[in-house]
């Protein structure tokens, strides 16, 4: 059947992003659904693929969509049930991250390895405000026990108020990029990074692989300061409809990992 999704917008891309560049392309008119069921069925080299009416669905570079959970090809092929009169890849973030895997993440595993390492440089958890006390207080509560936790993995990161950069020991550094070799797998690392990328912080997307934390744990210590603002002075309805799209993003990315640890 034809790759769908290589005729449609992926998202933005950057061309020093390699987990995105596989989603780069010009916004299009959005095709109409042609399928009436999405399944799952066995993959031609193991694991589980998804099914249009029987006929398996092909990534853009023409590979089969298959992953090797069962419960995450479930979700998969519900992204592809849940498509109305037209299909979206806005409302498919889990297609579109196996996808990017697949394509991308599979023949770029190290560049990809060492575009999410940069973050641990400049951690969010290691920026923190100087003031009002209660967002200080908020941030200690949300955010020293992530950071104990890297410290006792060998990551003792170093703390700043403000904006200014701050160096981080070398020795920290190596030890993240340690926890993060645990994560070897394309699906893994794009995963990882898309929950990097949103949260701004390394140390959070390793404890929520690590299972040291819960995905909404995560997500609410990502936003600390941006809630305490909206609680000082309201929500932005613009900003609240940006960070509902991440969420769904966030969402699925720590479904691929929970499924990934089985």
């Amino acid at each position: 059947m034809s790759d769908i999704l290589s005729d449609l917008d992926l998202g933005d891309a950057s061309p020093s992003d390699p987990v995105r560049e596989i989603q780069a392309g010009l916004k299009k008119v959005l095709p109409k659904r042609f399928y009436k069921q999405a399944s799952v069925i066995p993959a031609a080299d193991g694991g589980f693929a998804v099914a249009l009416d029987g006929k398996p669905v092909r990534t853009p570079s023409r590979q089969e969509l298959a992953v090797a959970d069962a419960d995450l090809a479930a979700a998969l092929a519900a992204e592809w049930e849940a498509q109305t009169d037209k299909i979206d890849p806005a409302t498919m973030p889990l297609t579109r991250m196996i996808n990017t895997a697949i394509d991308a993440v599979s023949t770029a595993q190290e560049a990809v390895f060492e575009d999410i390492l940069r973050y641990a440089g400049s951690d969010l958890l290691c920026y923190r405000a100087d003031g009002p006390e209660a967002l200080v207080a908020r941030e200690a509560e949300h955010w020293d026990p992530h950071l104990d936790w890297a410290a006792s993995q060998g990551a003792r990161l170093v703390l700043a108020e403000g904006i200014i950069h701050v160096e981080q020991p070398a020795e920290a550094i190596r030890a993240i990029a340690v926890l993060l070799r645990r994560y070897a797998k394309p699906l893994q690392l794009t995963a990882l990074h898309t929950i990097t990328t949103i949260t701004g912080s390394l140390v959070l997307a390793l404890a929520l692989a690590e299972g040291k934390a819960e995905p909404a744990e995560i997500w609410a210590a990502a936003h600390v300061d941006e809630d305490f603002n909206i609680s000082q002075w309201g929500e932005d309805h613009e900003a609240a409809a940006r960070r509902a799209k991440r969420l769904i993003d966030f969402e699925a990315a720590a479904l691929i990992l929970s499924a990934c640890k089985t």
